[in-house]
């Protein structure tokens, strides 16, 4: 059981963390979930809808649908599975390479501008330290 203390950090985390996404996301020009897949398919490499499906814990037919909106867009391609034939695998296009890192490029970008605008020299190398204690959380 957390102590009250924890808890109430975690409820400002949580509401500091969802305030920021929220602001972050006004700098998208590609819808989040579609941004996501996209990231994962930078990361991993190539994939197939399904595996796609549980990474992003969204049923099969809705990562159909987002694999077929990014493929009208030309930022994802498919090709046959190479063991086995009934399957394919869906994996970045050079278009959907350029618009991920676009779009990292606006958030980041964004964010970078806030933190030197902001904060004071102590309060980011703060930030710097927390950054790593919330990925630490993260892996949790």
């Amino acid at each position: 059981m957390p102590t009250s203390e924890a808890a109430a950090v975690a409820a400002e985390l949580r509401t500091a963390m969802g305030k920021l996404t929220r602001r972050v996301k006004h700098e998208d020009h590609i819808p989040l979930g579609q941004v996501a897949v996209l990231g994962v398919l930078d990361r991993e490499g190539a994939m197939t809808t399904s595996d796609l499906a549980a990474d992003q814990r969204v049923r099969p037919q809705s990562m159909a649908r987002a694999v077929g909106l990014l493929m009208e867009q030309d930022l994802i391609t498919r090709r046959a599975h190479p063991t086995d034939g009934r399957k394919s695998l869906v994996e970045l296009s050079d278009a959907g390479r350029a618009a991920l890192e676009a779009e990292r490029g606006r958030r980041a970008g964004w964010l970078a501008q806030a933190i030197e605008v902001e904060l004071t020299e102590e309060e980011r190398e703060l930030l710097a330290r927390s950054a790593a204690l919330m990925e630490r959380l993260a892996r949790r």
